[in-house]
């Protein structure tokens, strides 16, 4: 299946970080998503119902942001992949997260991942 859905700089607030200051404040982590779809079904009647609805997505990523508590973009990232996996029933998902901030004098910092079921 060569069908791609993506999501791209969904900001996901949540807790993340080893400094103090982090553990104290909510920081907004900018998430990029790539699933697999097979769009034809959907397309084929105009039916949500038959397509992977990403909004639900997103409202997934967001909540498990809201929940975390993680440590390390690698531990959040990988959590993830697990949970978007197991929720949506996918084949593989990829997925980067960005941490804008990380370093000062730099763009966000970005950890991609690729995790297959």
């Amino acid at each position: 299946m060569t069908d791609r859905l993506e999501v791209i700089d969904l900001a996901v607030p949540t807790c993340i970080g080893v400094h103090g200051w982090e553990r104290r404040v909510r920081q907004i982590l900018l998430i990029n998503l790539e699933l697999p779809v097979d769009i034809r079904p959907a397309a084929a009647g105009d039916d949500l119902t038959r397509a992977l609805d990403y909004t639900a997505v997103a409202a997934r990523v967001r909540a498990f942001g809201a929940d975390s508590e993680r440590l390390l973009i690698e531990t959040f990232a990988e959590d993830l992949a697990a949970d978007l996996l197991g929720e949506f029933k996918l084949a593989w998902v990829r997925l980067s997260v960005q941490k804008p901030g990380a370093i000062g004098d730099a763009a966000p910092v970005r950890l991609s991942i690729e995790r297959r079921s």
